[in-house]
């Protein structure tokens, strides 16, 4: 099989993190590129809600473009990004490792132009397997010929970086695994954040799709959203991450949040690769059909 040499990846793992040099070293002896050493990148978890605000122009999507606006300008650019979303649900994680990953219109009844849409963003096969074959602490198996980028991809991506010129893997949603477990995995990929990798959860913080209520403006919410919405965000802002896991805890207000909790976990994913103290900034703190919180956070 031809194999697309975008970026070479780390071979071990020791204590949870990354061996970077020797990465670099492992990448060389094979006649690799490998990924630069850059400044430290930022953590993002994206709201995504409706495949609709891939091609709507609302508040959530102009957002989204503003923020890609900043990368290689007051952010650096990324060599990589490694995007979790919620839909795209395995037993054991998996990571997706062809040269040119297909896109997925993975819903239904929306318009044509919805299903016209595509991000030809090129796969990278090689530093896929370097990331599996180097996490230690979970199994991360690949997947080349069967899944691409879903909505929670690119509906986020396309409005980011609409050339579609970075390099994509996306991370799938062992459901299997506790929420603690979905933390810990983002605690081993922290220092690909050194390499030029952007780190991206795909998901909501509230998300109740059973609920939902088209046309409902962006602060009409239902009482149990709210007060689902508010608590993460004290323990975003406290800086307390880990306990973001627990949220199970919150009784019948998390159930009403999450009837299923795939939406969440890309947050665990997400918070799990950002350092202690670490600065971070809201924004689209708002709702969507009085169901989905929209609140994304930047870390970095």
């Amino acid at each position: 099989m031809n194999r697309r040499h975008w970026i070479a990846g780390a071979a071990a793992v020791a204590g949870g993190t990354l061996l970077l040099d020797q990465m670099q070293s492992a990448a060389a002896a094979a006649g690799l590129v490998a990924l630069a050493k850059s400044p430290r990148m930022p953590v993002l978890f994206v709201g995504h809600g409706t495949p609709m605000n891939a091609i709507e122009d609302n508040e959530f999507r102009r957002s989204w473009q503003a923020l890609g606006a900043q990368f290689g300008k007051t952010l650096p650019k990324p060599q990589l990004i490694l995007c979790m979303s919620p839909h795209w649900i395995t037993s054991g994680w998996r990571l997706t490792a062809m040269a040119q990953p297909r896109t997925i219109h993975d819903f239904g009844g929306f318009p044509q132009e919805l299903f016209d849409q595509r991000y030809p963003a090129p796969g990278a096969p090689e530093i896929a397997r370097q990331i599996g074959a180097g996490i230690r602490e979970a199994r991360v198996g690949l997947d080349d010929r069967e899944w691409g980028y879903d909505h929670g991809t690119w509906s986020v991506l396309k409005p980011m970086f609409p050339a579609a010129d970075i390099p994509v893997l996306q991370l799938s949603i062992d459901y299997g695994k506790s929420p603690a477990e979905h933390f810990a995995l983002g605690r081993q990929l922290r220092s690909l954040r050194d390499r030029g990798v952007l780190i991206v959860g795909s998901g909501n913080i509230v998300h109740n799709l059973r609920a939902s209520r088209r046309g409902a403006a962006t602060m009409q919410a239902y009482d149990w959203a709210f007060d689902f919405d508010g608590r993460t965000k004290v323990l975003l802002e406290k800086g307390a991450l880990e306990e973001l896991a627990n949220f199970q805890g919150y009784g019948q207000v998390a159930q009403l949040a999450h009837p299923t909790y795939d939406h969440y976990l890309p947050l665990l994913q997400a918070a799990g690769a950002v350092d202690a103290g670490e600065k971070m900034r809201f924004f689209n703190e708002r709702f969507q059909s009085a169901s989905m919180s929209m609140r994304s956070v930047v870390w970095g």
